[in-house]
């Protein structure tokens, strides 16, 4: 082979390395456009707005005047002159201490009712799930403050059996729970996806336990929950982010009151940005709320190698 022919066969294996290069970034150029719709939208609408909040968590703001830099004075008056921002986390983590293993527990029983082979079962299932659809909305809580209130409806049903009721909500050692309550009644998204993951538990070890003469609390505890304990990790984690953002409720049924025992740390923050409009304070607290929230779900990460199992690596998570 001459000389000529090495220059030319390099020219070529060059050329289609070009073509293939220009025909890769086509292809790439082509699939930013598609996505350019939401890469634009969560540029904007997401991570500004996140930058945004963070820089004016260091000013005095108040939607009427110019930021003013402050550095960190918001920070320090929330950890050492705020009582509110104290009593809102100590009712937060109340809640969010009982309120999220009730409603595990309550899916998870709903769900095992569910996973059964009885006829109309679909249903069943659709009407248990259907108040979830509207279980977060302003209407539900106001029926639910409307139930528990001195007159309402749970108080007419203690009197049929001749027990006095009181102001569940008016009274500073109930009030919480009721709101407790309605997060646990909450259940329908967190007991489908525990249904789920019953439906992809092999049946073949329920049969091989049933021939060994274990009971159904046996086949509870050490086939049922291990096999879930990857549903129940999501649902925990999940479970625990909406209850520290928990507004609605609060704002609807109770106001924070009576005396702030239902006062969130999501309503504190809402009175701070929009009836004193203090949005650099605001801003502050949104962000230690997102420490919080993320020390509370590494954590859970960190725990979950102890107790949840996953299949493919051959017992707990690595």
């Amino acid at each position: 082979m001459n000389a000529e022919a090495v220059v030319n066969k390099q020219a070529s294996a060059k050329l289609r390395l070009t073509k293939k290069k220009l025909k890769g970034s086509n292809d790439n150029l082509a699939g930013y456009i598609f996505i350019s719709p939401w890469l634009i939208g969560f540029l904007l609408l997401t991570v500004w707005p996140i930058l945004q909040s963070f820089y004016l968590s260091f000013t005095e703001y108040s939607l009427l005047e110019a930021p003013t830099w402050t550095g960190m004075d918001n920070y320090t008056n929330i950890f050492t002159n705020d009582t509110d921002f104290t009593t809102s986390l100590k009712v937060t983590f109340i809640f969010v201490l009982f309120s999220v293993p009730l409603k595990l527990f309550f899916s998870l029983m709903v769900a095992i009712m569910l996973n059964k082979n009885v006829k109309g079962m679909n249903f069943y299932r659709t009407a248990i799930y259907f108040p979830s659809l509207i279980g977060g909305s302003i209407a539900v809580s106001a029926l639910w403050r409307n139930m528990f209130n001195l007159n309402g409806y749970f108080n007419h049903v203690l009197a049929w059996f001749g027990i006095e009721g009181v102001g569940w909500i008016t009274n500073p050692h109930t009030s919480l729970g009721t709101l407790i309550l309605l997060n646990t009644w909450q259940f329908g998204s967190t007991m489908v996806i525990f249904l789920a993951g019953l439906k992809q538990i092999p049946g073949e070890l329920y049969e091989s336990a049933s021939v060994d003469g274990a009971t159904g609390i046996r086949k509870f505890f050490h086939i049922t929950l291990p096999m879930l304990s990857p549903v129940m990790f999501f649902n925990l984690v999940l479970g625990i982010i909406g209850s520290f953002q928990m507004f609605t409720s609060a704002f609807i049924i109770t106001q924070g009151g009576p005396i702030n025992s239902t006062y969130m740390y999501a309503l504190f923050l809402y009175d701070k940005a929009f009836k004193h409009y203090q949005m650099g304070y605001a801003s502050a607290l949104a962000w230690i709320l997102l420490v919080i929230v993320a020390l509370m779900t590494a954590i859970n990460f960190l725990v979950s190698r102890y107790w949840v199992f996953y299949e493919t690596d051959g017992g707990k998570s690595k």
